[in-house]
């Protein structure tokens, strides 16, 4: 099959046509759901649409084969190579493949990423990238002439020109759209994204801005735990009203609020970010530990996750920093994070201390290992990591039984918080962001603030505190900018940043 040498454009095409049956299902079935094609204007668009996908690609592609075969044949294997595994993510999770997806592939660390691998995933790759790699790095291309290249570039990109004039009627449609079409074409959603990554990523401020200096007005011994959650959407928290019993143990004890709250994203850089800063923005602002390790607090930061900006703390510990110190069956869970925590509290010399526990409890795929055998409550669960595979009351039991972990963690920070004599105590528990599982054929989590569900958004703000007395406002609705202003009136902290609208306490 490899004897037989094939024309440079007839080469270049078979590519396109293979790239678009491949790689662009999602692409038009997306086109196909938010597009009236029963009419004539909007089945003419969907037929042109492909059109356009295969001659905007084969203009690229074909310039490229013609300036260097060798260059071609490398680029376009890698192409499909990485397609497959993109499209793996996209049609099994629903991903987009945008700027944000592109952060979240980068900052995913090993352990995080080995959880997605499944033998659907190799049957992609093999099918989808390794084969057709082999067929364009073997088959024999008989060159064309300059004249040729020319003539066939210039009808092309005509056609190019004729499609999107015929289309201009639709550039509404187009430009309401383009973020998700952007994410979901081949390879151009990772070849645009990548480097736009990258651009603004060097565009934030390489040194963070410092906040204006602080000043702690008593001495009071205060610790405030704040406890970050991963991927814990509020309504399957019984707190918030769910069916299923999901917080046995905080829906017992006292002193516990809950609040409405909703994240500033849907992907973890970004909402750890949010929680960290003082307000809002695209620059790097010095951020919550750092601010008050600076300025005499006793800051100690613990995680089992990733994704947070730069800490600059000296107790900043990771799993693999607590484990020696750890034993049983928890440690090689999230429980981890509390190993000898009350002890390094009681260590300290200063008043203020403020405890940063970073979970990663709830992070999917493969929920039913997120939590110690004893906490399956509900059964039966998913084992699988393709999501779609599990029925809904598995995959739901699943995530449910991550909850029931979480509020056990948490519990337990109020219970060490208790035996703290001398202090007043407080526990804010905030999850990054929510989780899609299943409803609407989403899964997990990352789609776009713009069109992302409810339940990558809606997340449960849940406090506790020592003192009776210190009461709380009734705020209906929280967002995660609460946490810095909320976090410095309890440590009794004064600054020109400090914002009282952004304050749960009372005093």
């Amino acid at each position: 099959m490899f004897k037989k040498s094939i024309k440079l454009s007839s080469f270049v095409l078979i590519i396109c046509l293979l790239n678009l049956l491949f790689f662009h299902f999602p692409f038009l079935t997306f086109t196909l759901d938010n597009l009236d094609y029963t009419s004539a204007s909007g089945l003419f668009f969907m037929f042109t649409l492909t059109i356009l996908v295969i001659t905007a690609n084969f203009f690229v592609f074909y310039l490229l084969f013609f300036l260097s075969p060798l260059a071609g044949r490398i680029l376009t294997s890698l192409f499909f190579i990485v397609n497959s595994i993109a499209v793996y993510f996209v049609n099994t999770y629903s991903a987009i493949i945008d700027e944000s997806m592109i952060g979240n592939v980068i900052n995913t660390n090993l352990e995080e990423s080995s959880a997605f691998f499944s033998f659907k995933l190799i049957i992609y790759l093999v099918f989808f990238g390794i084969l057709p790699s082999i067929w364009i790095c073997k088959t024999k291309i008989k060159r064309e002439s300059t004249k040729f290249f020319f003539k066939c570039s210039g009808i092309n990109l005509l056609l190019i020109v004729i499609l999107v004039v015929a289309n201009a009627s639709q550039v509404l449609w187009i430009d309401k759209h383009s973020k998700v079409l952007g994410g979901l074409a081949m390879p151009w959603s990772y070849m645009v994204n990548i480097p736009r990554f990258y651009i603004h990523k060097h565009q934030e401020n390489v040194k963070e801005i410092l906040l204006p200096d602080a000043k702690i007005t008593n001495k009071e011994k205060s610790v405030v735990v704040l406890v970050i959650g991963e991927s814990g959407r509020s309504q399957n928290f019984s707190l918030y009203g769910y069916e299923k019993n999901t917080n046995p143990l905080l829906s017992k004890t006292d002193n516990v609020y809950h609040f409405n709250a909703t994240s500033c994203a849907t992907y973890t850089t970004a909402t750890v970010k949010c929680i960290l800063e003082h307000e809002n923005t695209g620059k790097l602002y010095e951020i919550l530990p750092n601010y008050l390790d600076r300025n005499g607090v006793e800051v100690i930061w613990r995680t089992t996750n990733w994704g947070e900006p730069p800490v600059h703390i000296a107790n900043y510990l990771k799993a693999e920093d607590l484990k020696p110190n750890c034993e049983g069956v928890g440690c090689d869970y999230d429980e981890i994070l509390l190993s000898g925590l009350k002890e390094q509290i009681l260590k300290s010399d200063k008043d203020k201390i403020l405890v940063i526990l970073h979970s990663s409890t709830s992070h999917g795929p493969t929920y039913s290992t997120k939590y110690p055998p004893q906490f399956e409550v509900f059964k039966p669960v998913c084992h699988s990591v393709e999501l779609a595979q599990c029925s809904q009351e598995e995959l739901i039991n699943a995530y449910d039984n991550t909850i029931v972990y979480t509020d056990y963690l948490l519990h337990q920070v109020i219970e060490d918080l208790k035996q703290l004599k001398g202090f007043h105590s407080s526990m804010i528990y905030v999850s990054d962001h929510g989780e899609s599982l299943g409803e609407k054929n989403l899964y997990m989590h990352g789609v776009p603030m713009s069109i992302a569900p409810k339940e990558q958004y809606q997340i449960p703000f849940i406090v506790w505190v020592s003192d009776p007395a210190k009461q709380l406002k009734p705020n209906e609705a929280l967002t995660q900018n609460h946490v810095f202003h909320s976090i410095m009136n309890f440590l009794s902290i004064q600054s020109p940043i400090y914002n009282e609208d952004l304050n749960i306490y009372k005093y």
